[in-house]
């Protein structure tokens, strides 16, 4: 079972990683990418909580996969960046925005997966 996580968690810090150079290269000084990261995150992992998967495909998709993918600690991280660097609306749409679209999306998936 441990492997089942290991194997997805690589998967997602993998797309994580990517996604987060092609943001630095789309949004340079701004953390869009650590947004949508999270956002699309919490959209899958609410869809996959609501579809019955077994066991081994939970462990792999939504604890492996959904959380190598999306990063609490980046977002910490950049916020913080905003607020030293007195970036103090940027800050503010950035926190309250990646939290709003985080359980925006959270609920859109768990209505997809419900769907399901």
């Amino acid at each position: 079972m441990v492997i089942l996580v290991a194997l997805g968690a690589g998967v997602g810090a993998v797309m994580r990683y990517i996604l987060t150079q092609l943001g630095k290269n789309w949004w340079p000084g701004v953390p869009v990418a650590t947004l949508l990261i999270n956002a699309s995150g919490a959209l899958l992992a609410g869809c996959l909580a609501m579809i019955a998967l077994p066991q081994t495909g939970s462990l792999l998709l939504l604890t492996g996969v959904c959380g190598g993918y999306t990063t609490f600690s980046t977002f910490m991280t950049d916020a913080l960046i905003l607020l030293r660097n007195r970036r103090y609306r940027a800050f503010a749409w950035y926190y309250f925005g990646t939290a709003g679209a985080g359980i925006v999306s959270l609920i859109i998936g768990a209505w997809l997966g419900s769907l399901l």
